[in-house]
């Protein structure tokens, strides 16, 4: 394979908007350790410009000709991009919000804003993932940057005890999540893309249904567990409510 045809098959302008919160991210840490708690307002006011630079990527891949990144593990078609940008749009927010009320309980701004960075690049990659792989790399980033922002307040006993129960019921959740992918991969005859795991899965005789159903549960009901959807949601008021607000 020549380079031109491995670079159209990467067709790495897809990831740009992510390409652009990485830089912001790396901008965020590099201002922060030159210049240290002076330069808040600054890299506040750089990771919101990122974060819009963002959008307007987005804005131009909106029916873009060729969405298929990376061998096929990313799609940046529209309902990607409105995905992607709505995460974006609630990261600014989120910041615009959350700058006084860091400020006040005396906990650094940077560290703050670039875990929440972190999280806007793992939910960004998950709107547009089309692996197994790559989706679950993308939610365990956007999972461990939530428990890093759970337990941010190190001093306030709730806020260690809500990212406590956090990160155990994440850690099951993201288990069980695990064992049912794991069961599509070998039902699917060891197949990553979604498209080919639906398409083994289609082809598998009638016996093997009830290891597909047990899969499906256990995939169900890890990202159910993540999202809090009933009935996996007894952890959330606790979790809410020594969470940092």
């Amino acid at each position: 394979m020549d380079f031109a045809n491995l670079a159209a098959q990467l067709n790495a302008g897809v990831i740009l908007p992510e390409g652009i919160v990485v830089i912001t991210l790396l901008l965020v840490l590099i201002i922060d350790l030159i210049a240290g708690k002076k330069s808040a307002q600054t890299i506040s006011y750089v990771a919101i410009g990122g974060l819009l630079a963002a959008i307007v990527a987005l804005y131009f891949q909106w029916d873009a000709a060729n969405p298929i990144a990376f061998f096929g593990e990313f799609n940046g078609d529209t309902l990607s991009v409105a995905f992607r940008g709505i995460i974006a749009l609630s990261t600014v927010s989120t910041i615009l919000m959350s700058i006084r009320y860091v400020q006040q309980s005396g906990t650094s701004l940077a560290e703050f804003i670039g875990i929440l960075l972190t999280a806007t690049l793992g939910g960004m990659f998950l709107s547009g993932a089309t692996e197994l792989v790559t989706i679950f790399i993308s939610l365990e980033t956007l999972s461990i940057s939530s428990y890093l922002m759970t337990g941010y307040m190190k001093r306030d006993p709730r806020s260690n005890e809500a990212a406590l129960k956090y990160l155990l019921i994440g850690a099951a959740s993201s288990a069980v999540f695990l064992y049912g992918v794991s069961l599509l991969y070998g039902l699917s005859g060891g197949q990553t893309q979604l498209s080919a795991i639906a398409q083994g899965v289609a082809e598998l005789e009638s016996g093997q249904s009830l290891g597909l159903l047990i899969a499906l549960v256990f995939a169900i009901a890890g990202i159910a567990f993540k999202i809090s959807a009933v009935p996996f949601h007894q952890w959330t008021p606790d979790v809410y409510e020594g969470s940092p607000t």
